[in-house]
């Protein structure tokens, strides 16, 4: 049906009133169905479907007010048009028609062009309101299908993000376009030290059942900062503070963050420990700098994320981390207005960069944030028999090249106090393998230098076999101990 073609039904108890609107109307495209009177129309409506009605008022028997009341109990004025055809102009007549639910009226004697021009106008009403159901329910179907679609978004990124992250990319308009732009944000970075030994050790159950413990204790920590969970790369953390939403304090949420992070690692050991899992450490670095920031992939898969030099910069910060330590550049301290709490700095040279810049060891950051770390000290004890290492300096995860023999003086559980035939730099990482020592000997131990004097170095252990660990607990518990 066109908008102004379709199927009429001409009521009248006139044979030349009822053929001629036939004929004519027909010559116009309608298909055109006669009834004699109220009771054959009621007839025809009820087992055929027509578009249109037009009806004569004065009929014996059942007459038009009350085929058009008996209609307009099933059919509604924009489902089934009625024209009422009426010799009498009475105007009281045409009120009660409209009150019984009449659409339009034409008089008798009919002028046809009037005729025809009332029954297109309300056929195309009629497609009007047509297309405007089915657009409706195109909209209502697009509706639940965005219904839905933000529900899979706020499901899914939820987990990662704030509420309020969500709501701003569902709102946005061409929020989740791909593109991007420059912004400053600050970036952390948080990476399992021994992580890759234990998975090595474990069933993939265990090690999963860990993993998901872990994360899942990391990002409430980082959804509670109003940070943004670009990724989980294995066991690392990559959050981003100040994207998509930028607020003044977003370096300092960063370390408090960075901070919380490190003090909710006590109860991920704890649960650890429940699983008969070892207790692993955390080194976080943290760096302010610009990025471009946006959807990055393609239009079948894109994710939001960030770009550039400062994210690669935040990554080589955390390698120079050892477990428990949180370390932040000089361009996040400059945001801290006085509120860091540092034991110390480092100086870091960093590949690509002609200068070492400086790293702070952070400990706590102060009101209104008031997160600190928990102090833990550790006592050397003295060996009266030093333990003898085969070292190799790591250039990342791979061999240097550089080998050297030493030998462990003082020990802790995390720590040692070692002397050689070679001094490395300080945060160099070392692969050593332990000789003799029983059911020691050649376990592998790593662990980074962490600070040069006296004709040796002190050493961090960032990731310790069991074997090692009970030979680290039996040299502990030596009577001799030394600070």
């Amino acid at each position: 049906m066109t908008a102004t073609s379709g199927a009429i039904l001409v009521v009248d108890d006139t044979e030349f009133n009822r053929d001629m609107l036939a004929r004519r109307l027909t010559k116009h495209g309608m298909t055109v169905v006669t009834a004699e009177d109220g009771q054959q129309a009621l007839d025809l409506l009820a087992s055929q479907l027509f578009d249109l009605v037009l009806l004569d008022v004065m009929m014996p028997g059942i007459d038009g007010f009350e085929v058009l009341r008996r209609v307009r109990q099933t059919h509604s004025p924009a489902d089934l048009p009625i024209i009422m055809v009426t010799a009498r102009d009475a105007s009281e007549d045409m009120v009660e028609a409209f009150k019984a639910g009449a659409n339009d009226y034409v008089t008798k004697p009919l002028d046809f062009q009037v005729a025809l021009a009332r029954t297109k106008t309300q056929l195309a009403l009629k497609h009007a309101n047509v297309q405007l159901i089915l657009q409706m329910a195109e909209i209502r179907k697009l509706a639940a299908d965005l219904e839905v679609r933000n529900a899979f978004i706020r499901k899914v990124f939820g987990r990662y993000l704030t509420e309020e992250v969500v709501e701003s990319l569902l709102e946005t308009p061409g929020g989740l376009e791909l593109g991007g732009h420059k912004r400053k944000v600050t970036i952390l970075m948080s990476d399992l030290r021994g992580f890759s030994a234990l998975s090595e050790r474990h069933p993939p159950e265990q090690v999963i059942a860990f993993l998901n413990t872990y994360l899942g204790a990391m990002a409430d920590v980082v959804t509670a900062y109003q940070g943004t969970i670009d990724e989980f790369i294995g066991d690392a953390v990559l959050a981003i503070f100040g994207a998509p939403v930028q607020r003044d304090d977003d370096a300092q949420r960063a370390v408090a963050c960075a901070l919380a992070m490190q003090r909710a690692m006590a109860d991920v050991n704890r649960r650890n420990r429940e699983r008969d899992l070892p207790v692993l450490d955390m080194g976080i670095g943290v760096h302010t700098g610009e990025v471009i920031v946006g959807n990055i992939g393609s239009e079948k898969r894109a994710k939001y994320g960030v770009v550039g030099r400062a994210v690669n910069l935040t990554g080589r910060i955390e390698s120079y981390t050892v477990g428990g330590q949180v370390l932040v550049s000089d361009a996040t301290a400059a945001e801290m207005a006085g509120l860091l709490h540092t034991r110390g700095e480092i100086a870091m040279r960093a590949k690509g960069l002609a200068e070492a810049i400086t790293l702070h060891d952070v400990d706590g950051i102060g009101a209104p944030w008031d997160v600190h770390l928990e102090h833990r000290h550790e006592e050397l004890t003295a060996l009266g028999e030093p333990v003898h290492f085969d070292c190799v300096a790591l250039d990342g995860k791979y061999d240097s090249g550089q080998a050297f023999q030493a030998q462990a003086l003082h020990v802790s559980r995390r720590r040692a106090w070692l002397r050689g035939e070679v001094v490395p730099e300080v945060l160099t990482n070392l692969r050593i393998r332990i000789r003799g020592q029983g059911d020691a000997e050649g376990e592998e131990l790593y662990c980074k230098v962490v600070e040069i004097g006296d004709g040796g170095w002190a050493v961090h252990f960032t990731g310790v076999p069991p074997k090692a660990e009970l030979l680290l607990e039996r040299l502990c518990s030596a009577d001799t101990a030394a600070t």
